[in-house]
C-alpha cells in the first residue's frame, strides 16, 4: 500500500512551484530531444531560457536566471562546446562579449517556444481560458512581489 505525506496531499507554495516548473521542463525536454536536441539538459535552461537571439551578456543572463557568474560560465561553456552558442564581441563595447545563439541554438529556441506555447494551449483547455489569464497574472504576481535574488543554489 502506498503511503502519501501531508505535504503530498496538501503541497504548499514552494512544492507546488517546484512541480510546475519540473512538469513544464521535462515537457519542453522531452519533445526538443523528439526534435533531435536531445544534448541539451535542464541546467542549461538558465541560459536559453533568457537568450536574445540578437545576443546577451553573461552578467545580463547570470542576473536573469538567479545565477552566480563562475555557474553561468560553465554553463555557457558547455553551451557552446554542444554548439547552441557562441561568444562575440558586443559592438556597444569591444572589451564586453555577448552570448549569441549558433543556428542550432536559433532552432532550439523555436522547438522550445513551441512546447511552452503547446502547454500553455492545453492548460488553457483545461482551466478554460478566462481561468487560465487569470491563473497566469496571479502566478507572474506572485513572482514579481517575491524579492530577486543572486542566490545560486547550484553554486
Amino acid at each position: 500500500m502506498k503511503r502519501s505525506t501531508l505535504k503530498e496531499r496538501d503541497p504548499d507554495l514552494g512544492i507546488l512551484a517546484v512541480q510546475l516548473s519540473a512538469r513544464v521542463q521535462r515537457e519542453i525536454f522531452r519533445r526538443s530531444a523528439e526534435q533531435g536536441f536531445d544534448d541539451v539538459r535542464p541546467r542549461h535552461g538558465a541560459v536559453l531560457a533568457y537568450l536574445d537571439p540578437e545576443g546577451t551578456r553573461p552578467g545580463e543572463l547570470a542576473r536573469l536566471a538567479g545565477r552566480n557568474k563562475q555557474t553561468m560560465g560553465a554553463i555557457l561553456d558547455e553551451l557552446e562546446r554542444l554548439g547552441y552558442v557562441r561568444r562575440t564581441p558586443d559592438p556597444a563595447d569591444r572589451r564586453a562579449k555577448l552570448i549569441v545563439p549558433t543556428d542550432r541554438g536559433l532552432r532550439f529556441l523555436e522547438v522550445s517556444d513551441e512546447a511552452v506555447r503547446a502547454i500553455e494551449r492545453t492548460l488553457a483547455d483545461t482551466l478554460g481560458p478566462d481561468r487560465y489569464r487569470t491563473f497566469r497574472a496571479a502566478l507572474g504576481g506572485t513572482v514579481a512581489s517575491l524579492p530577486a535574488t543572486a542566490h545560486d543554489p547550484e553554486g
